[in-house]
């Protein structure tokens, strides 16, 4: 099998400042300010060509970090990501520049790709024509709500032919039947054979359409396999966390990123 992504072992830190003027003295002063925090750490997994991973885990576990790594918007801070082909990322809002129209915003997105402006011409009516934007497509995406910039940036990487699919949250907005169209349009690209990753809090489309799953506990990998294997253990725990009372889920998860340091577990 090709491999399409080879992440090891990767970790993302941030600096978690109590106040502005720490993040200056962080800058300037040989002493160290601020909490380091890992949005990731040590996460590791290969992707073969075709292959449509799942990225699952409760709200602040990483699955947009490494989304955004894995499209080279943001870096990795220690560790080495491979990745072999285009990538283009769906999210909401993700690389449109609010101050500029629709239109605007697919001939900047396609020159900033390589496209000369005959490629543009071609490609532009499917474009508008997929986003169902209408008029919309010539007024500032400022005034677009979430849903329709997210159909605008579904719209724009679907048809710029990606090797590489990663769709953040971006069905998770708009209506039934824009995510169907979508869903759609991922098959297809299922068939030729694109590597694709999703991150969704729907299960029942992850089911649907994931042929793999990685399991992300507060930036670390729980498991990472085939559907049927992890889709039943990450409910099982899901259901137990809904559970949960919120003192609880605050608990659960200041133990998983102590232990996720190396430190003790948190004794009563």
């Amino acid at each position: 099998m090709t491999k399409s992504v080879i992440v090891e072992n990767v970790s993302k830190k941030y600096k978690l400042y109590n106040k502005p003027s720490e993040r200056i003295l962080d800058l300037i002063s040989p002493k160290s300010f601020g909490e380091d925090f890992y949005g990731l750490r040590n996460v590791s997994f290969e992707a073969d060509k075709g292959d449509i991973i799942g990225f699952v885990g409760v709200n602040g576990s990483g699955k947009s970090t490494l989304a955004n790594i894995l499209a080279g918007i943001i870096p990795e801070t220690s560790g080495k990501v491979e990745v072999h082909g285009k990538t283009a990322l769906i999210a909401v809002a993700a690389g449109l520049n609010n101050q500029l129209t629709g239109r605007e915003n697919i001939e900047l997105k396609c020159l900033m790709l390589g496209f000369n402006k005959k490629e543009i011409k071609e490609v532009e009516p499917d474009i508008i024509e997929f986003s169902e934007l209408g008029k919309f497509i010539d007024q500032p995406v400022k005034s677009y709500s979430s849903g329709m910039k997210s159909r605008l940036g579904f719209a724009i990487s679907v048809h710029i032919d990606p090797d590489i699919l990663i769709i953040d949250e971006a069905l998770s907005v708009g209506d039934k039947a824009f995510a169907e169209k979508s869903l759609e349009k991922m098959n297809e690209f299922k068939e030729r054979g694109k590597t694709m990753f999703f991150v969704s809090h729907s299960i029942g489309q992850m089911k649907k359409f994931c042929e793999k799953i990685l399991w992300l506990e507060y930036g670390e990998v729980k498991a990472f396999g085939l559907v049927d294997e992890v889709i039943p253990q990450y409910e099982k725990f899901f259901k137990d966390y809904k559970a949960m009372s919120k003192a609880e889920k605050k608990k659960f998860r200041e133990e998983a990123l102590r232990k996720q340091s190396g430190l003790e577990p948190i004794t009563q």
